[in-house]
């Protein structure tokens, strides 16, 4: 089992198929959702691909993206996705464990799957807001602020006054 990450105008064609083939048969079969994956954000310059093999099979990925305006404190976990043969192994944990860790001075955002939210918290996520719909799935919106990563607290919501 090995971890990597790349930006895209790393990756070789055969990996960046593998990749985007193991977000396809989740986000798009499994959980029948057709919506534009391929949202071009993949192609940004500072955009990060994690992911996780056994020989040459993907079995967890996950992409990091800086939020645009922001100063590059802000990156955004998405796509955070297992491969269905290697689930319950923590895979996706080791993953964001591994990005939370080399950007400790950062602050996150997600949006996660709403049913997720209690795995998102063990890892210092706090919801903000309310549940929305997003593609027909319930999801949240989630931050883990700085102070998060030094206290080993969590996240902390922003206050909306």
């Amino acid at each position: 089992m090995f971890l990597h990450h790349a930006h895209w105008s790393e990756l070789d064609p055969i990996l960046a198929y593998r990749l985007l083939a193991l977000r396809s048969a989740v986000f798009v079969v499994e959980q029948e959702c057709v919506y534009p994956d391929l949202d071009g954000r993949d192609l940004e310059p500072d955009a990060e691909h994690w992911w996780m093999t056994e020989g040459e099979r993907v079995v967890a990925y996950l992409r990091v993206l800086t939020e645009p305006g922001e100063d590059g404190s802000v990156r955004r976990i998405g796509r955070v996705v297992t491969d269905p043969v290697a689930r319950g192994r923590g895979l996706a944990r080791v993953t964001m464990e591994a990005v939370l860790a080399a950007h400790p001075d950062s602050e996150f955002v997600l949006s996660g799957q709403s049913h997720l939210e209690d795995w998102y918290a063990g890892l210092g996520f706090v919801p903000e807001g309310e549940p929305y719909l997003e593609d027909g799935i319930p999801h949240v919106f989630m931050r883990r602020g700085t102070e998060g990563c030094r206290n080993g607290r969590g996240g902390r919501p922003i206050s909306s006054g």
